[in-house]
């Protein structure tokens, strides 16, 4: 038993994390296509941007984490701007037992993860609504979208040092 008891002290503290609060902070939906009045067949091209950010709350063991989409629809047969979505997502979230070391990515990663389905929702109701058909977005890969701004951070310090 006492063998047990140390396996499990060793184990460290229990990870936990729940969602306190999830909200738009900010949100613009712009149909240029019904403004200029053109009609037409229209073959749309969607792209999308992805930005995160997290910050520490002020309460301890929260943190606050903006999940903020900028999509971009264009007509690919005149390049014509049909609409621009552009979303900030928050999500609140209480997080306790994941290592320092480990809590940056987590936060970029997991807790993304978690709210992206609500936020799917959102562009498909308002593509929807602002008279387009809804707009399903794929998944986004958070693993990557995370090692891609550490690479890009890196570059960043490495760049001054080659030229110095």
């Amino acid at each position: 038993m006492a063998e047990h008891e140390n396996g499990t002290a060793q184990a460290g503290p229990q990870m936990k994390m729940n969602i306190l609060s999830q909200f738009i902070r900010d949100m613009s939906f712009e149909n240029v296509l019904a403004q200029r009045g053109t009609g037409g067949e229209v073959q749309p091209d969607v792209q999308v941007s992805v930005n995160l950010d997290a910050k520490k709350r002020s309460v301890e063991h929260q943190y606050e984490v903006v999940v903020k989409l900028t999509i971009n629809s264009r007509n690919k047969a005149a390049n014509e701007v049909l609409f621009v979505l552009e979303l900030e997502y928050v999500g609140v979230f209480h997080i306790e037992g994941v290592p320092e070391e480990q809590l940056h990515p987590f936060l970029l990663i997991e807790c993304p993860r978690m709210v992206f389905p609500f936020i799917r929702r959102i562009v498909s109701d308002i593509t929807h609504d602002g008279g387009f058909p809804p707009l399903n977005l794929e998944n986004i890969d958070f693993v990557q979208l995370y090692r891609n701004e550490i690479a890009r951070r890196q570059a960043q310090v490495s760049a001054p040092k080659a030229d110095a």
